[in-house]
């Protein structure tokens, strides 16, 4: 087989991630790597057609003195007994564009249930594959430590908002009004947050209490007991006129 793949990246960042074998299993799209295991080995997932076959194995990438690359990866179905083999050749070359070209040349071998399928869907998945690997090589980088070395900013000199009631430096300044009330509410040490919400208002801000009827209070003071004094004659001038008769 041969193909070439072109991705905007330079041909130093390909190399780079080449040379780590844990960016280059990150590179293989679908590849779940085993967590005890050297990088590149694991399961993977592949579709071709309306075929989906897992393998288990693992994938390796030496750097040869030409400045090329050899892909070496056997693996074997995860249900079945079926096998693939790979012998690839990658060559890297820059473009006047500042991209890079990558040329893959090698051979195939399959058996099981990949040899069963039609050429041309295989050739489709084989190549689909290829050039999303070149594609995420193009995009890795080295894994970075810690994000900063700064420390982090100590309580002392993190800004502390103003309170509340405080008025606002940038804006006008309270009227005094609801100065006078915040000022109440902060000194009302002692009482509940219920008693200093639902509190009568005190000093100025205090309603007027109604006048009292002091005139209408006198008047039924005497009505009583001149009342009395009333029912009280009616009573005796009842009884003398009945003795006369």
């Amino acid at each position: 087989m041969e193909h070439q793949v072109y991705v905007p990246a330079p041909a130093s960042r390909l190399r780079a991630a080449l040379a780590d074998p844990a960016r280059v299993a990150r590179a293989v799209p679908g590849l779940q790597q085993d967590p005890s295991a050297e990088p590149g080995t694991g399961r993977l997932k592949v579709r071709i057609g309306s075929h989906s076959i897992t393998y288990r194995g693992s994938l390796r990438v030496t750097a040869r003195a030409d400045g090329s690359y050899a892909v070496d990866g056997d693996a074997g179905e995860a249900r079945g007994t079926g096998t693939v083999k790979l012998a690839l050749t990658l060559r890297l070359a820059a473009t006047d564009e500042g991209g890079s070209t990558v040329t893959v040349t090698g051979t195939a071998s399959a058996a099981g249930r990949l040899a069963e399928l039609p050429a041309d869907a295989v050739e489709s998945a084989a190549t689909r594959l290829l050039n999303r690997f070149v594609e995420a090589l193009a995009e890795e980088t080295p894994d970075s430590g810690s994000a900063s070395d700064e420390p982090p900013p100590s309580v002392f000199e993190t800004e502390v908002p103003p309170p509340s009631l405080a008025p606002d430096p940038v804006e006008e300044p309270l009227p005094e009004i609801f100065a006078e009330a915040a000022h109440a509410r902060r000194t009302m040490i002692g009482r509940s947050a219920e008693e200093v919400d639902h509190a009568p208002p005190r000093g100025r801000y205090a309603p007027v209490p109604a006048p009292q009827t002091v005139a209408a209070t006198s008047a039924l003071r005497w009505a009583a007991p001149a009342a009395a004094l009333a029912l009280a004659s009616a009573i005796v001038v009842t009884r003398a006129l009945r003795r006369r008769r």
